[in-house]
């Protein structure tokens, strides 16, 4: 168990590689999983430009193990390593199940989600629902643990609501149980995505575990990083919203790469485009493509008139909406910031 006490000790360097289990993170800025957006496609792009570790979109235990056809497309890969697979469930049946699949398809490792604050997991008593019976999640992480020969890591929450704060305990109990990390967002399950992070309340969670911790929520700008780390006492830090729109943005945060400018945005987004119509298929592609398509036109092309901008995101040829967005970003986005 740490005794990390003191908040003015040397905060780490997010370029820094990171030991994971016997996986070597190459930097310490880490893609969230994020349901419907961290698909392939994503993940790619954000590797390739130099995410230190990029996580695939939240897996169904039981449906993987059950041979869900979607659940299956999430754990592909392309080469990325390490290859980090989050999981989500309430049984220790299907959890260790979903994980022997996922290490035998090439996850080197495999992350428990019980942080997923949606209702129709909760409603499943899955995701942050498990820090509400913290002995019941343990024995969920107990399983995948044995399952498999890869690091298993935790990603959660402070705890359900305030008057329940038992993150410092679930990731003590992780830890002795074999969880190689533990990621934390600093908010409650019943907070959703409201207010701010609370990154101080973080450190407890530092101060009961000696194994590599991630810190999570509102993490945005370089110096949105460094405080988070100073007040957490974190290893690392892990970027979620921030990122939508912009799938370079955790390796600049980890001085990967440099911002990009206004016609590599408009190339990276038409090549995120067609990435998407590949991987899912024109029909499918194009309707899990639109809320991408929003975040880069948001983000990068602020005065291009609403109906432009509409007609973009519903147009169903391919081919018009690569040169129309090629069009709006080039010619009227702005630089990143």
């Amino acid at each position: 168990m740490s005794c990390l006490k003191d908040e003015h000790l040397p905060i780490p360097d997010l370029s820094a590689p990171l030991s994971v289990g016997g996986s070597a993170l190459r930097n310490r800025v880490v893609l969230a999983p994020m349901s419907g957006v961290t698909d392939l496609p994503f993940r790619d792009l954000a590797w390739r430009f130099g995410a230190g570790l990029v996580v695939t979109e939240m897996v169904a235990s039981r449906e993987l193990a059950l041979n869900a056809r979607e659940s299956w497309a999430r754990i592909r890969n392309c080469g990325i390593r390490p290859h980090m697979v989050q999981l989500a469930g309430r049984e220790a049946h299907w959890m260790a199940e979903a994980a022997r699949i996922a290490e035998g398809e090439g996850a080197d490792i495999v992350d428990i989600n019980m942080g997923c604050p949606a209702k129709k997991v909760i409603g499943g008593y899955s995701g942050s629902a498990l820090m509400r019976d913290p002995d019941h999640a343990l024995s969920l992480i107990e399983a995948t643990v044995k399952a498999v020969k890869v690091p298993v890591s935790v990603k959660m929450r402070l705890g359900w609501d305030h008057a329940s704060i038992n993150a410092p305990e679930i990731a003590a109990r992780a830890e002795a149980a074999g969880a190689a990390m533990i990621t934390v967002h600093g908010r409650t399950r019943m907070q959703f995505y409201e207010g701010r992070a609370d990154w101080q309340a973080i450190r407890a969670v530092r101060e009961a575990i000696s194994v590599p911790l991630v810190a999570n929520g509102d993490v945005d700008t370089p110096e949105d990083a460094r405080e988070i780390l100073r007040r957490s006492g974190a290893d690392a830090v892990m970027v979620g919203r921030a990122a939508q729109g912009r799938p370079w943005h955790p390796a600049v945060l980890a001085g990967a790469c440099a911002h990009p400018r206004t016609p590599e945005i408009a190339a990276v987004a038409v090549e995120h485009y067609r990435m998407m119509l590949d991987f899912y298929g024109a029909e499918a592609g194009l309707r899990h493509a639109r809320k991408h398509l929003g975040w880069y036109l948001e983000r990068f092309s602020q005065d291009l008139p609403a109906a432009a901008k509409a007609e973009i995101m519903t147009a169903r040829d391919g081919a018009f909406v690569a040169d129309r967005l090629a069009a709006a970003l080039g010619a009227r986005g702005r630089e990143a910031a």
